[in-house]
């Protein structure tokens, strides 16, 4: 049996990279299934995103091999710093005070053992031989 990968990267999530890195700590190396509960249990924003992350994954992994699905395991996953909104609040005196809108990337890549394909079943090309005999015997009766 072969491992495959697949991987899924989510931009532009509304929450610190440091603050997601957190909630990604909680399920790196583990199983997709034991993650997914993980999140779900978790009370943090930016679990929802990372659980979709994961789900993504895990869905292009399903669509491209035949795995089995309890066997697929978090390979990878990376949380890096997005785009940043510059902004401004106003001030006492007229001033303009700036902060900044920082979002976050999310990489997530999943590996699991591909199914070995099933052979052809021989019983099908019995029936067949069985079959064409049955029609010889008859054309021969007649």
């Amino acid at each position: 049996m072969s491992t495959v990968k697949a991987h899924a990267y989510i931009k532009g999530i509304k929450s610190l990279p440091r603050k997601t890195g957190i909630v990604a700590s909680l399920v790196r190396d583990r199983y997709v299934a034991d993650a997914l509960v993980i999140l779900d249990h978790t009370p943090r924003r930016a679990a929802l995103p990372i659980k979709k992350a994961i789900e993504s994954a895990k869905a292009n992994l399903m669509q491209h091999y035949s795995v089995d699905t309890k066997t697929i395991a978090i390979n990878r996953i990376v949380v890096t710093s997005g785009t940043r909104y510059r902004r401004y609040v106003p001030a006492s005196r007229g001033r303009a005070l700036p902060y900044e809108k920082i979002s976050s990337n999310v990489f997530v890549e999943v590996v699991a053992d591909e199914k070995a394909k099933k052979a052809p079943k021989a019983t099908t090309e019995k029936k067949v031989e069985k079959k064409t005999e049955e029609k010889t015997e008859e054309k021969e009766k007649k």
